[in-house]
């Protein structure tokens, strides 16, 4: 007998209802056993090497599947072992707060068998809301089995990239009018913009494999997905699709955006240095004239100690007249 593992959620669904729940992880396969058209939810959070081992040995896992769960920030995926398969997905959930984003992402693995749902969480996340999805349908349960079980990860997963991609969308609407102002937006705009950019790049890395990912759970020699409960599957995949194709659009989108405030930046400093260099010209020609014929006449307060200071009093009221000017036109 093996050693029992540390379960954080246990459920045994029959016929499309739960029939136990909280149960100890040693008795899994007895309630298994004592219901034949059962099938079995098991929930481990942050496992150690000892709790994985127990785990393979029970179900009679694969190494390689033991130690892709193991192993944190693997690529969203599906692999089909001799009695199993194993699934590697991330839940996305991105927080808009005060201008600033903050991004949670949980790496959740799961080994699939005939009869049981095994999930293996790396990160803190609510698992409330997917047995919620479980419960809206379980009567699916009756004649899907744990392709139910996987079906509600699955969507429950997706629509969480597709609201995070939604959040996104939101978020560059409140930048966008500003980074297409003339003159170009102010800098925190512009970093503003940067950090969407970023994290619509992580979040493209996460759901970019998952119409894929779907398409493959549905495959005949999976023998997951039954004829009632393919068209689900289909759905999940038609929502894993177009939030792909939205977070594209957001990145183009952004790209765009900082690509125009750049540009306009250019206009802008190409306009200043037009004005500079034409009034350098303007200031040149009289100075080029006075130098060439040595000009030098006597002015007010000549050979007189009062008239350094008033020399040095229109230097100061002439160069603060073009620093102001300068400064309100933008060109400092």
């Amino acid at each position: 007998m093996t050693a029992p593992f540390c379960a954080t959620e246990t459920r045994l669904y029959e016929h499309g209802t739960v029939i136990a729940e909280g149960f100890a992880s040693d008795q899994s396969q007895a309630l298994l056993h004592e219901h034949p058209e059962a099938v079995l939810w098991l929930d481990l959070y942050r496992p150690d090497a000892a709790d994985l081992e127990a785990i393979g040995s029970e179900f009679r896992l694969h190494p390689l599947a033991i130690e892709d769960a193991a192993q944190p920030h693997e690529r969203p995926k599906l692999d089909r072992y001799a009695g199993h398969a194993f699934l590697n997905v991330y839940a996305v959930d991105i927080t808009l707060d005060n201008g600033t984003s903050t991004v949670t992402k949980t790496e959740i693995s799961a080994f699939i068998t005939e009869r049981a749902l095994i999930t293996v969480r790396k990160s803190p996340s609510n698992t409330a809301r997917l047995t919620e999805r479980w419960d809206a349908d379980a009567k699916l349960t009756d004649a899907a089995g744990v392709g139910f079980l996987v079906y509600g990860l699955l969507d429950e997963v997706v629509d969480g990239h597709y609201a995070a991609g939604m959040r996104l969308d939101q978020a560059m609407d409140s930048v966008e009018d500003t980074l297409l102002e003339e003159g170009g937006a102010p800098r925190a705009v512009r970093m503003r913009g940067i950090e969407i950019r970023k994290i619509v790049a992580q979040l493209r890395r996460v759901v970019a494999p998952m119409p894929e990912l779907v398409g493959a759970a549905m495959r005949s020699d999976l023998d997951l997905v039954d004829d009632r409960l393919r068209p689900y599957y289909r759905d999940v995949e038609d929502h894993a699709e177009h939030t792909v194709d939205t977070v594209e659009h957001l990145r183009d989108r952004i790209e765009g955006l900082l690509q125009a405030d750049l540009a306009e930046q250019g206009n802008v400093l190409n306009d200043v240095t037009r004005k500079l260099a034409a009034w350098a010209a303007i200031i040149a020609v009289p100075t080029a004239i006075t130098g060439y014929f040595g000009q030098n006449l006597p002015f007010p307060g000549f050979e007189k100690w009062w008239g350094v200071l008033l020399s040095f009093g229109l230097i100061v009221i002439s160069a603060g007249s073009l620093y102001l000017f300068a400064k309100k036109r933008g060109w400092l």
